[in-house]
C-alpha cells in the first residue's frame, strides 16, 4: 500500500510540475494557471458564472476576483441575463478570443514535446491518460443531448461500431456506415441522441428513435473501455428512458446480440424482458420495457 502511495504522490508531482501548476506566469503569458482555467470556461455567447464555479468548485470570492480581473484587462464583460436577473452572465470578448487562441497555440504545442518524449509508447500513455482522468471525474460526469451528425455522436459511433465489428462474428465495418442513415428519427419531437461528457471528452452514447406509434426504440448504447464498471450504462439508459417518456412514448424495444453478455446482464436487470424478435443478423436477443 505504501508504494501505490509513494507512486500517485510521484505522479501528482511529476503533473503538477509539468503543467505548470504552481507557475504565477503559465506558458509565460502572465498569468497563473487557475486563473486560465477560468478563462477558457468562458465562451463567446456567454457562459453562466454559476456553471463556472460549479465546473471548478471555487470559491465565490475567488471567481468574483478572478473574474473582475479579467474584466480589467478587457477579456471578458460581466453582464446580467436578460431572462433572469438574478443570474450572472461571463462573455469572452474579442481580446479574450484572441488570448484563448494564443494558449491553445502554446498548449498544443507543449502536448507535442510530452507525446514526443513517449515516443513509440504514445498511444499507452494516452490511453494512461484517459483511465485516470475517467476515474478522477467519475462523478462530474454530464449526460446531456446533441445532435447524431455532430463530431462527438460520429465519434462515439466509430467506436461502438468497431466494438461490434470486434465482438460480433460476422460483422465487418463494411456494414456499420456512418452518418446515421435517418437522422431525424433521433432528434426531438421524434427521437434523441445523448453523449456522456467527462470534462470534454465524450466517453458514451445512446439513442433512441420512433419504431410505431406509442413505441420507441433504443439503439447504440456504447460507453468507452475506460469508463465502465462504475454505473455510467445504467444512467445512460435511464437518462435515455426519461427522454422517451418525456416524447410521449409508453413503450421501448431494444435488439441486441449475445456476444455483448454485460450490455444484456443491464437490461435484464433493469427491467427489461424478452420480447419476440422484429430485426435480423446480427440481433439474436429483442427485449422491451412499458414505461
Amino acid at each position: 500500500m505504501l508504494d501505490s502511495i509513494a507512486r500517485l504522490r510521484r505522479f501528482n508531482r511529476a503533473v503538477t510540475k509539468e503543467i505548470g501548476a504552481l507557475d504565477t506566469s503559465y506558458l509565460g503569458r502572465g498569468r497563473p494557471l487557475g486563473v486560465v482555467r477560468v478563462l477558457q470556461m468562458v465562451r463567446p455567447d456567454g457562459s453562466d458564472i454559476a456553471d463556472i464555479r460549479a465546473r471548478l468548485a471555487l470559491d465565490a470570492g475567488l471567481l468574483s476576483r478572478i473574474l473582475r480581473g479579467l474584466e480589467d484587462e478587457g477579456l471578458l464583460a460581466l453582464e446580467t441575463a436578460p431572462q433572469d436577473r438574478r443570474r450572472r452572465i461571463a462573455r469572452l470578448l474579442p481580446a479574450g478570443q484572441a488570448e484563448m487562441a494564443a494558449y491553445e497555440a502554446l498548449g498544443h504545442a507543449k502536448a507535442q514535446e510530452v507525446f514526443m518524449r513517449a515516443g513509440r509508447r504514445q498511444t499507452e500513455l494516452i490511453k494512461a491518460m484517459d483511465l485516470i482522468a475517467t476515474i478522477i471525474l467519475k462523478d462530474q460526469v454530464d449526460i446531456r443531448p446533441d445532435d447524431p451528425d455532430s463530431p462527438a455522436a460520429l465519434a462515439c459511433l466509430s467506436r461502438y461500431y468497431a466494438l461490434l465489428s470486434a465482438q460480433i462474428s460476422g460483422v465487418t465495418p463494411q456494414m456499420l456506415t456512418l452518418p446515421l442513415a435517418d437522422p431525424p428519427n433521433y432528434r426531438p419531437p421524434l427521437g434523441a441522441f445523448l453523449i456522456a461528457w467527462s470534462d470534454d471528452l465524450p466517453i458514451g452514447c445512446v439513442s433512441l428513435r420512433p419504431f410505431a406509434p406509442g413505441v420507441a426504440e433504443i439503439k447504440r448504447l456504447w460507453i468507452d473501455p475506460d469508463a465502465r464498471g462504475q454505473g455510467l450504462g445504467r444512467r445512460m439508459m435511464r437518462a435515455i428512458e426519461a427522454e422517451g417518456r418525456a416524447l410521449g412514448y409508453r413503450e421501448l424495444k431494444l435488439d441486441s446480440n449475445t456476444s455483448l453478455a454485460a450490455a444484456i446482464a443491464l437490461y435484464r436487470s433493469d427491467g427489461w424482458t424478452d420480447i419476440p424478435h422484429y430485426s435480423g443478423f446480427p440481433s439474436n436477443v429483442w427485449m422491451g420495457k412499458r414505461l
